[in-house]
Order: C-alpha cells, then structure tokens, then sequence
C-alpha cells in the first residue's frame, strides 16, 4: 500500500518536529482501531488523554504518532494534537483535486453520505473516498479529511451538529464544491428556539462552498424559502430535490420494484432517469433524489449511479433488513433502525413499517428520542398519529419519555391491542423473545444513548 502521508508531509502540514523518518497508511485518534501502517493522534479527551495509549497504539502497529509529548517511537512533536488534526485535515484538502461533495440535514446524512460515496466510487472505478461511520463532529470531519489519499476522484464528508455555528466551522474545513441539506426536523429541538432555528444552523453548509459551487436542498420543506435564501449568498447554482412540482429533480413515478425496494422514474433539468432503489421507504427516494442531484453536480456517472443505488441494502441501524430464524420453525423479519430517532425518522419508519407486506403481525420496538428539550411531551406524545396508521398489533415503549406516548394511546381507540413499557434495552429484548411469531416483522427504533442496538445485535445473533 501507497503511503498515506510521510513524516516530512505531516510535519509540513501541522508544523510539528519529526523524532525520524517514517510513512504511514492511515490514520486514528482511537487506540481501538490503530492497525498495522496507521498514524495514532494522541487526543486529550474528556477523561481519557490518548497519551497513556500510545504504547498500545504501537503495540498495535501503529507506524508513528502525533504527540505533545516526546514518546519512544517514531513521532511527530506539536505543541497541540486537536489543533495538529485540523491541520492535517485541512493540509489534505488544499493537496487534493477531488470534487468534494458536503453533507448535512436533519435525517438521513448517514445514509445518504454512503450511497453517495457508492455512485461515485463505481462512477470513479474505486477512487472515491468519505467519511466512515458517523464521523461529522469537529474532530471526525478532519479525521476524515486527513484519511483521503491525494489521488483521489472525489470526497464525500458527512457534517452534523447540534449547536448554531459548528456546521460554519466544519464547511470552512471541508469546502465542498455541492453541498446537500436532506431534510430539516426537530432533531436537536432541546438546543434550538424553534425548527427554523435549525434550518438556519444547517444552512451554515453553503458558508464553505467553493466558488462556483452547488446548493442541494429540499423542495418539499417547509423551511424551502428560509435554506434557499441562505443558498443565493454563497452558490452559484442552486438545485431543489423533492416531489412537489417544480423541484428541479422531482420524482415523478415512483412504484414498489418486483424485489423490493422501488422503481423511481425522475425528472432532472434537460433529463429523465428510471432507476431501482434497493432501500425501502418512501424517505430513501427523497434522499436518492439528492444523490442524483450531486453527482450530476460534480460530474458523475448517473447510469453508473443509478446501478450503485440497486444494489446498495440498507445501513446497520438505518434500515438493515435481518431474516430471524426462530427455534419453533419459520423466521420474522427485523427492520434494524436503532442508531436513532427524531419525529420525522419516527414518521418515515412508522410508515414504512404500515406499508410492509407481513404474513403475520407488525411490531415495534420504540424507543424515546433524545434532546427534544421542553418539547420532549408534545413530540412523543404526537407520534400515537403514525402509531395507529402503521396498523400495528403489539408495541413495546423503552425510555422514561415514551410514557407520554403510552399515556396517549391508552385514550386511543386504534391504538395496538399489546402495549409494553420497559425502561432499559434488555427488559425489551425479554419482551421481544416472548412475542415473536412466524412472519411477524418487527421495527427496531430510537434513539442511540438507549443501547437498542444491543437488542438488534442479541435478535441476530441468537436463535429465537
């Protein structure tokens, strides 16, 4: 393998002093995932200082280390390792030629992040790079930019944020040349006046765009007019995605596809595409339509996109689909979004859930949705609506605010016959075992601090 950076090329970047010379293949800040080749930066963290890793770092292989302290191995000196990784991150941006592709929104940034990087790396034959996991804070987006190899065709880098003004710090390190906005919800509501608020932060994207550069954002929101403003200051193009008429890429057919998934027809400015999307859910063909609005922005291959998109399944905790053998013969179907949750995540998986086919019985495992502040009560409370249009027969609530959803349905004639309440991610797995039957499909979601993925991970791991 190619090297990565060399000593010489990190001590340009971050100013440091080099103990020797050394090349490295990759780069971690977590001692965790240090492999043979990589560059360990040792992080000062909350409560931990990755200092005390280094040794275990290079027990693991690690080739050199970014340090504030001399340390026995081959080493770069800084006086500061967060302010090192910026540099770095943004040393890699200025050396490559990439067509940088910035992604943000409410929902699905993750998911929409790996299709994106999948068109391309099929439109650039394996010479597409993006950030890995949800990697999209202040320190994953310059780990990620410090990963892309030089040479690379293009870039796509996933931006989050739960405060105004990270995402203006984070776009000035990625300067995209297309910057998409999926979608505006309540996400992060608790941090936020109102959800125009959040508009406004996300909208923080098209700060860093490269001249000349493109806006993508959603037609169908109620905050258009609001991101669509904030694009006219900083792109010199600007493409609307959605369903309504007068998106510039508008879905204007869209059926079940005979394997699942859907087949899409779009229109695009002086184009027509028809293309299957592997992905279930009415909310994946909104984040396809940005997709193709990217990679016609940077230059991409749309047929070679729309294959990429075919053949793409859905993400672990974003819609994985699981085949559950049971021990009493015959198998459920487990929809994995466990990763997280907001009201309108909640919405598009309740009612992909309402439109699934099933044998047996719908199900659902609903966890409570984090940082919704002083709206906490309105917002559980509101998802009894999508509950009952989803037709399910049994539900198990985890999270001390899904108590104002049990509350709400308990007045709810259509409400599911079977409700459970449990306050922890095992006691529902106790639930779950006790319930499934032959054919059910079971839905899986909420929000990452209630450890529902445990649950998924002990559903596909076991024989139930």
């Amino acid at each position: 393998m190619s090297a990565l950076w060399t000593s010489d090329e990190l001590v340009n970047a971050t100013g440091g002093t080099a103990s020797s010379d050394f090349s490295i293949t990759g780069v971690a800040f977590d001692s965790r995932e240090v492999g043979p080749g990589d560059l360990f930066i040792a992080m000062q963290g909350e409560t931990a200082d990755g200092h005390d890793f280094v040794d275990g770092a290079y027990a693991s292989g690690a080739a050199g280390a970014i340090v504030s302290v001399p340390v026995a191995g081959p080493h770069i000196l800084v006086a500061d390792t967060a302010q090192a990784l910026d540099a770095l991150g943004r040393a890699s941006r200025a050396r490559t030629e990439a067509k940088i592709i910035g992604v943000t929104g409410s929902v699905g940034k993750t998911g929409t992040k790996e299709a994106l990087f999948s068109a391309l790396n099929r439109t650039s034959l394996g010479h597409a790079h993006r950030s890995v996991k949800s990697y999209n804070n202040h320190v994953g987006v310059p780990l990620s930019l410090s990963r892309m190899p030089a040479g690379c065709a293009f870039g796509v880098f996933e931006m989050g944020m739960n405060h105004a003004g990270e995402l203006a710090a984070l776009t000035q390190l990625v300067r995209p040349h297309a910057a998409i906005i999926t979608a505006i919800a309540p996400a992060h509501i608790g941090n936020f006046a109102d959800e125009a608020g959040i508009a406004d932060a996300k909208a923080e994207i098209f700060e860093g765009l490269e001249p000349g550069g493109t806006a993508i954002i959603p037609f169908d929101s109620p905050h258009f007019s609001r991101l669509q403003a904030k694009a006219q200051q900083h792109a010199a193009h600007i493409v609307s995605f959605g369903f309504g008429d007068g998106a510039d890429v508008r879905a204007i057919d869209v059926v079940a596809a005979s394997g699942g998934g859907s087949l899409v027809t779009v229109n695009m400015p002086g184009k027509r595409l028809c293309f299957t999307i592997a992905a279930e859910g009415r909310h994946w063909v909104s984040n396809t339509l940005a997709i193709m609005a990217a990679v016609d922005a940077v230059g991409g291959d749309l047929a070679q996109a729309g294959l990429a998109l075919a053949e793409m399944d859905g993400l672990d905790g974003r819609g994985k689909r699981h085949r559950i053998s049971l021990k009493s013969g015959g198998e459920f179907l487990l929809i994995d979004e466990s990763y997280n949750a907001n009201p309108v995540s909640m919405r598009a998986t309740l009612q992909n859930l309402g439109e699934t086919p099933v044998k047996g019985r719908r199900l659902a495992v609903l966890g409570a949705m984090g940082e919704m502040g002083d709206m906490a009560r309105h917002y559980h409370e509101a998802l009894a609506d999508d509950v009952v249009a989803a037709k399910l027969d049994a539900l198990v609530l985890v999270g001390d605010d899904m108590e104002h959803l049990a509350r709400k349905l308990a007045n709810t004639l259509e409400a599911p016959r079977e409700i459970y309440q449990c306050a922890l991610a095992e006691k529902a797995l106790d639930r779950v075992v006790q319930m499934m039957g032959e054919g059910d499909v079971l839905l899986v979601k909420g929000s990452n601090f209630l450890g529902l993925a445990r649950l998924v991970k002990a559903l596909v791991s076991g024989g139930y």
